[in-house]
């Protein structure tokens, strides 16, 4: 198949729209496998300039700013990064005249010989990504951990042909890799061994017609599986556990309220606090759910599906119990800080949504003090407003949806506002007492003030450290 697409591809004119992360990688890749590739992107040169350098004297084309769609016009294939609306009408015109329009996602994935371990869900991806990751990892396997999570997938192809050119073996016994509805919305062949959706919540409604639209993008990851490939699914979440009557592959489930569903081929489950697996009828127990080290209901879910990845990879259960054990979760998903007389403080920027934050309020037994906003994604800030009332001392706004979150929380009496995301800090830090959390969950995107969720999670961390002992 790889030398397939190498053949079809070497010579073709090819078109990488957004020059994101991802979109240099897939540009790198192509150049790789002998396509002539443009790379276009609406911002100007000074807003890329650090982008730009490797790619210019890779000798690939650029064309950006006002006339960037100038380099559609003579594309025979376009790839578009996660970041690009598939429906803008430059896309349609491509379209119409017959032209391919695919994402780094698909085009990388042509590239892997190995079995690919996809993962995709509104919230809890990278950690579960993570997680499978060093599970495999453990078990004495090479594997890549990447996509939507960080390390574009296109790095991993581009080893993947590198090696192949040199005669060499794949240098990854599996890829694990993060997926998201962007990039699932133009694959074409992406193909998964294993695949699954954690779960499907109200999100990226700015980008979405209807939460409808918003699941069919997600249920993708498993369109081009097999009877041979495993779709794992959340069977709590009825939006996810109806999706599984569609799926041509085996299908396994995971729930916090057993039992598994008669109709599929086993899974994993929690049984009076313990992680149970039932694999092709065989048994057996993971941990109790008390030796996490990552806190939260929903990070139980996350470790049950990373234990059933990894036990259906042909990981020892020796080595699936070590990382549960000892995984202390992700930068920016509910980090602790620091403790500071009393009061701990936690990052949680990867709070991007309104059912992340509350899944980060519920996972806190604390008297809270919120730090939330930022830019709006269509979310329905209505829905924080019972938690905030249960579980919130007090309520600091930062954002462009400061004033679309207090009116959600209407009635509700202790909020502030703050210009600044160090001046909330430095407010809650001054009036919070001993035994409260300080937890910065924004429900929100970042781009109205900050490049993006890390830059974010990392301005919180520097403002809670500078803050006097």
């Amino acid at each position: 198949m790889v030398e397939q697409d190498l053949k079809q591809l070497e010579g073709k004119r090819v078109t990488i729209v957004g020059l994101a992360r991802s979109g240099v990688a897939a540009a790198q890749l192509l150049q790789a496998a002998g396509a002539v590739v443009t790379v276009a992107d609406r911002k100007e040169r000074g807003e890329l300039q650090g982008t730009l350098n490797s790619i210019e004297e890779s000798g690939i084309n650029v064309a950006l700013g006002s006339s960037y769609e100038t380099a559609l016009a003579a594309a025979e294939l376009v790839v578009i990064s996660p970041g690009v609306p598939y429906r803008m009408e430059a896309l349609e015109r491509v379209r119409r005249r017959g032209v391919k329009v695919v994402s780094e996602l698909d085009l990388a994935s042509r590239f892997i010989p190995v079995p690919i371990l996809a993962l995709t869900g509104t919230n809890g991806k990278s950690t579960t990504v993570t997680m499978i990751g060093k599970m495999l990892q453990a078990s004495g396997k090479q594997v890549f951990v990447g996509g939507n999570l960080g390390t574009a997938f296109s790095e991993a192809a581009i080893q993947s042909l590198r090696a192949m050119e040199e005669g060499r073996p794949c240098p990854y016994d599996a890829v694990v890799v993060e997926v998201s509805s962007f990039q699932l919305e133009t694959i074409e062949q992406f193909h998964p061994w294993i695949a699954a959706i954690l779960n499907v919540t109200v999100d990226h409604q700015d980008r979405y017609e209807s939460v409808e639209e918003y699941i069919a993008a997600k249920n993708r990851i498993f369109e081009n599986q097999i009877a041979s490939d495993i779709a794992l699914l959340n069977l709590d979440d009825p939006r996810v556990s109806t999706l599984r009557h569609g799926v041509k592959a085996r299908t396994f489930g995971f729930t916090r309220h057993p039992p598994l569903l008669a109709d599929m081929a086993g899974g994993t489950y929690l049984e009076h606090g313990r992680i149970i697996t039932a694999i092709d009828g065989h048994r057996q127990e993971v941990c109790s759910r008390n030796e996490l080290k990552i806190i939260g209901d929903h990070n139980v879910e996350n470790a049950m599906v990373a234990a059933t990845y990894a036990l259906l990879s042909g990981c020892p259960l020796d080595a699936v119990r070590r990382v549960l054990r000892e995984f202390p979760g992700l930068e920016h998903a509910l980090e602790v800080v620091r403790e500071r007389r009393g009061v701990r403080f936690i990052n949680d920027s990867k709070g991007t949504n309104v059912d992340a934050t509350l899944k980060a309020l519920h996972s806190i037994d604390q008297p809270i003090w919120l730090i939330a906003g930022g830019r709006d994604k269509g979310g329905d800030f209505s829905r924080l407003a019972p938690a905030i009332r249960q579980r919130v001392k007090r309520l600091i706004l930062i954002g462009e949806a400061a004033p679309l979150i207090a009116d959600a929380v209407h009635g509700y009496r202790a909020i502030e506002r703050s210009a600044s995301l160090r001046e909330a800090v430095e407010l809650a830090a001054s009036e919070a007492s001993a035994g409260d959390v300080v937890l910065m969950s924004p429900a929100c995107a970042s781009f109205d003030m900050f490049a993006d969720y890390q830059d974010r999670g990392r301005q919180f961390k520097g403002a809670v450290q500078s803050l006097p002992a």
